[in-house]
């Protein structure tokens, strides 16, 4: 082959790396009859804001790291409620009290009762999971079904547009775009949309809010541990003050062995059987970033260190607290409450760290 044919087949391969690049950079294309609301490339997009009349779930990119997603679930402070009729009573959690000139004055005196506002707890910030990062590209470009353009004021009461509390919020380089959502009456259907900007509106499609409308299951990411069985071969187990090395072999679905570092050819099945409920434990409650445990730091049953090559691969600390146990790991944002048993795996902690393993019988 000639140095000319080489140079031409290098120049036409070239060619066709480039135009795969372009492709895979470009933005999806809209399907038949969509049109764009929002064109922004995916990174321009710092947060996706989803509420309604009483909460409210925020994605949006970490401070340190745009790469990265969390999800902040909030409440929205409760409505006041009035009425003389109803005063000491409570109205969707929200304590009504008569307030007078004096002490044992009020709706007894004739004064109207006066809603105290129940303040709603701190949002909780936790970590997004892959079903958030696709979404998040969704919104960018966002795109709705159907421009319907401006609608009179009978038309948007029609539609639910007039007085609908929830909204959709797209943060783009610090600037807001803010959007009334409603649902068709019965509450099926594509949702519509109207821009606050312009006032026009638009039929969005029905994929888009389901994630943001159940974000606490489906947004957040649940899991313990981003590694997996097989992943580590060193297992360090500590409970009140005492400390054991395992060898620890074998990889998922099964459990893995685990034997006692000075008689690595004596397998332990008691501390095998113990890690293996350790390792199937499942959050259900995530408590957010930087979010204190109610009744103070919890007092730690035990803790287990996993190693690879006598490098640090991740831990799970579990401790007891008000209302149960609770676990915090190296993947979690904050401490996760467990489910109902966990008593049983701190008691039988101390046997497994052990000198000698108090099944084996050794």
């Amino acid at each position: 082959m000639k140095v000319r044919d080489l140079a031409l087949q290098g120049a036409l391969a070239a060619a066709a790396l480039i135009a795969a690049f372009v492709v895979w950079q470009r933005e999806p294309s809209a399907g038949p009859g969509e049109v764009t609301v929002v064109d922004v490339p995916a990174r321009a997009l710092d947060s996706i804001r989803y509420e309604d009349d009483s909460r409210f779930v925020d994605v949006f990119r970490d401070a340190s790291g745009r790469d990265r997603l969390w999800v902040r679930l909030g409440y929205k402070a409760s409505r006041a409620a009035f009425g003389g009729a109803n005063a000491g009573a409570t109205d969707a959690g929200v304590a009504t009290a008569a307030v007078g000139t004096d002490a044992g004055t009020g709706a007894a005196g004739g004064q109207p009762p006066v809603a105290v506002r129940e303040e709603p707890p701190p949002p909780r910030e936790l970590r997004a999971n892959e079903v958030a990062d696709k979404l998040f590209s969704r919104f960018a470009p966002m795109r709705a079904m159907r421009a319907l353009g401006e609608l009179d004021a009978k038309k948007l009461e029609e539609v639910g547009l007039a007085t609908s509390p929830r909204k959709l919020t797209l943060t783009v380089g610090g600037k807001a775009r803010v959007f009334a959502l409603a649902s068709p009456p019965g509450g099926w259907g594509t949702p519509y949309l109207r821009s606050e900007e312009d006032g026009r509106v638009y039929l969005l499609g029905p994929a888009m809010l389901p994630d943001l409308e159940n974000a606490n299951s489906r947004l957040v990411d649940r899991r313990l541990h981003t590694f997996d069985l097989g992943d580590f071969d060193a297992v360090t187990i500590s409970a009140g003050g005492a400390t054991r090395a395992f060898r620890a072999t074998g990889k998922a679905p099964g459990p893995v062995v685990l034997a006692p570092e000075d008689a690595p050819e004596r397998p332990d099945d008691f501390a095998r059987n113990w890690h293996d409920r350790v390792w199937r434990m499942m959050p259900v409650d995530l408590l957010g970033r930087d979010e204190p445990l109610p009744g103070g730091e919890p007092q730690e049953a035990f803790r287990v260190d996993y190693l690879r090559a006598g490098r640090a691969v991740g831990h799970v600390m579990v401790a007891k607290g008000e209302g149960g146990f609770y676990a915090r790991t190296e993947h979690t944002s904050g401490w996760a409450r467990l489910h109902a048993g966990i008593d049983a795996l701190a008691e039988e902690a101390a046997r497994v760290t052990a000198p000698v393993s108090a099944a084996s019988g050794k």
